[in-house]
């Protein structure tokens, strides 16, 4: 009766530290993290001309620090460089933050939700909540699903769907992924004016592709 009493405790506890782990490790934010991404980057100009660049950005969490409503969080480094034969160069300072289990990222003075916490299939949200921009609602997929990346095969990730939309005139194909205990591993984004559903006949619009290549702590 003992034994079982203790065994029936023990899955109890189990079930209840499970129950309350909302998972805030997903958005990588302890300081001294850093990431650095292989980056390419596609402004389109016209149908007829657009500027291809390829770069490396790294990502830093700096100290805490206050934001415009009192939050503590922490400052967000974001460096830039053509290859690993360059030095690192401050490209901008942003702020990052979880508050009542939102994911707070302000970049240029606009404050997005990133994720929401914990992670389940049924969540949507506003990332623009906080903003003046249009509404764009998020949703979870692929929700603690492992994920090869950059030479890393990493156990647990989710990704954030921002917008997949596809018609006569244009393309929005938007997405992150986040990895357990690291952050924000791949970026997808996909803002197209198009002619007639092509999407390689583009009137203007920009694309952005992140992929980590490495990461550690400071």
């Amino acid at each position: 009766i003992v034994i079982g009493f203790l065994f029936l405790s023990a899955a109890a506890c189990k079930k209840k530290t499970e129950t309350f782990n909302m998972h805030y490790d997903y958005f990588g934010n302890q300081q001294g993290k850093f990431i650095i991404y292989k980056a390419k980057e596609i402004n389109h100009l016209s149908p007829d001309s657009s500027v291809v660049t390829n770069y490396e950005l790294k990502t830093l969490i700096g100290d805490t620090v206050h934001d415009n409503a009192g939050n503590v969080g922490n400052k967000y480094f974001r460096f830039v460089r053509q290859d690993a034969s360059e030095s690192w160069s401050l490209k901008d300072v942003w702020f990052i933050d979880i508050v009542n289990n939102q994911a707070i990222l302000i970049e240029e003075n606009e404050k997005k939700i990133k994720l929401v916490f914990s992670p389940i299939d049924s969540k949507t949200w506003d990332a623009n909540a906080y903003n003046n921009l249009d509404e764009l609602i998020c949703e979870f997929e692929d929700i603690h699903q492992p994920f090869s990346i950059g030479g890393y095969s990493l156990d647990s990730t989710l990704k954030v769907v921002q917008e997949d939309q596809f018609n006569l005139i244009y393309f929005r194909k938007k997405h992150e992924i986040y990895a357990k205990g690291i952050g924000m591993v791949k970026k997808h984004y996909q803002h197209l004016d198009i002619n007639n559903f092509d999407i390689t006949n583009v009137n203007s619009g920009k694309e952005l592709f992140l992929n980590m290549i490495s990461y550690g702590q400071e």
